[in-house]
C-alpha cells in the first residue's frame, strides 16, 4: 500500500552518536572470535590470515602443507623445485599448542554420587553375592544380579584407585572384627 502524502520525514543526522565507537564495535562484531587463546594473543589484525599463520608456523591449507606423492615417477619430474621454508617469527605459539596437545585428556564423564554409594553399600554388606544384592531392600530399582555386577564393574573401571582403597578398608574391618 502506498504511504499517505506528506507523511514521510527526512532523515536527520544524529549528532549525539559516537561514530568512531560505532564503527569500531561493528568491525569487532564482524570479525570472528578466535577460540584458541594462543593464536588469539599472537594475532596481528593488520596482517592477512595467511601471513599470521605463516608467522606462527601453521598451515593455511593442509593440502598444500602435506602434499600427496604421486605413485609414478616420470623422468621429467626429477627436477622438482623446492619451495623455500617460510620464516617462523612466533615459534612460541606452536610450542604452546604442542604442549597443550600433549597434556592428558580430562575425563568428562563421572558416575553419580548415588550410584557410588549404592555400589559401596552393596559390596560392603554382601561382598560378591550378587543374588543377595538383588534381594536387598536398598535395591530400589530392582536390578538383577547381572545388572548389579555390571554397575560394580563400571565403578571399578571409573575409579580403580578408589576401588582398591575401598577393598583394603573392608579387609582391615574384617581383621579388626576377628
Amino acid at each position: 500500500m502506498p504511504k499517505a502524502k506528506g507523511k514521510t520525514r527526512r532523515q536527520k543526522f544524529g549528532y549525539s552518536v559516537n561514530r568512531k565507537r560505532l564503527n569500531r564495535n561493528a568491525r569487532r562484531k564482524a570479525a570472528p572470535r578466535i577460540e584458541c587463546s594462543h593464536i588469539r594473543h599472537a594475532w596481528d589484525h593488520a596482517k592477512s590470515v595467511r601471513q599470521n599463520l605463516a608467522e606462527m608456523g601453521l598451515a593455511v591449507d593442509p593440502n598444500r602443507a602435506v602434499p600427496l606423492r604421486k605413485r609414478k615417477v616420470k623422468a621429467m619430474e626429477v627436477d622438482i623445485e623446492e619451495r623455500p621454508k617460510e620464516l617462523v617469527r612466533k615459534p612460541y605459539v606452536l610450542n604452546d599448542l604442542e604442549a597443550e596437545a600433549s597434556l592428558p585428556e580430562k575425563k568428562g564423564n563421572t558416575l553419580s554420587r548415588d550410584l557410588i554409594d549404592y555400589v559401596r553399600y552393596m559390596v560392603e554388606n554382601h561382598g560378591e553375592d550378587y543374588k543377595a544384592m538383588a534381594r536387598d531392600e536398598k535395591n530400589y530399582y530392582q536390578d538383577t544380579p547381572k545388572q548389579i555386577r555390571s554397575k560394580i564393574n563400571v565403578y571399578k573401571r571409573f575409579y580403580p584407585a578408589e576401588w582398591q582403597d575401598f577393598l583394603d578398608s573392608l579387609q582391615k574391618r574384617k581383621m579388626e572384627v576377628e
